[in-house]
């Protein structure tokens, strides 16, 4: 019987990675991977997400090997998540959160709203609009000046937990926006926003208190030489 740790291996074979391509991917050390493979040392939750979110890994697969070990077609991995469906052509807005003064406005309000570009990307799930990410809390998975696509929820009886999520938040009258993951909560009515980056401790928030929430459906990383 095969346990993770023979499915972590299993997987990046199927990829076709080597153990520091794979590690880069997790955001830990070769010999860190090592370890997991070979059943010396557990998979974390924050490197669990990471295979599930990016690789778009069938969790039931990665957990009890069960089912396919994708969700998709391994060439669609970089963008489709379990319960997408692509669109063979479609131009995603790119919204400027600043000038639209936050999540908010921008979600009641964005047949008015211009936005700063478009984005065109073949067979990308239906996508109600994108914006750059700010700040280093999903680090590695997502830094400051990448962007992320996303589908507006109206109804937040429909979050799917443990998935990453773009949301508004009223502290106190002020509107902070964030890119978290979504996880039940022990408190009544509240959830636990996760960070990925672990220097950021979870947080208990209030249902009430997240004034717009949209479901991240794909990311694009920003590189650039200076």
């Amino acid at each position: 019987m095969k346990n993770i740790s023979n499915r972590l291996k299993e997987l990046r074979q199927e990829l076709k990675l080597t153990q520091e391509e794979f590690a880069k991917i997790l955001g830990i050390g070769k010999s860190a991977l090592c370890m997991i493979e070979t059943g010396r040392s557990a998979l974390s939750e924050r490197n669990r997400n990471i295979i599930i979110q990016q690789l778009n890994i069938n969790p039931r697969w990665l957990d009890e090997g069960e089912g396919n070990m994708f969700n998709g077609p391994k060439d669609m991995i970089p963008y489709l998540r379990r319960s997408d469906h692509p669109v063979t052509d479609q131009s995603v807005p790119l919204y400027n959160i600043e000038a639209t003064a936050g999540l908010v406005p921008l979600f009641s309000d964005n047949k008015t709203i211009k936005p700063v570009d478009y984005i065109n990307i073949p067979n990308l799930p239906k996508c109600d609009g994108a914006v750059h990410v700010v700040g280093d809390s999903m680090y590695p998975i997502l830094k400051s000046g990448d962007i992320v696509l996303y589908k507006h929820l109206s109804d937040l009886t429909s979050i799917f937990w443990g998935d990453m999520y773009l949301l508004s938040i009223d502290l106190e009258g002020d509107e902070y926006v964030m890119v978290k993951y979504i996880h039940k909560s022990e408190k009544p009515g509240c959830v636990k926003l996760v960070s990925q980056n672990t220097f950021y401790p979870d947080q208990d928030v209030e249902l009430r208190k997240i004034r717009a929430l949209a479901y991240i459906k794909a990311s694009i990383r920003m590189n650039s030489i200076r």
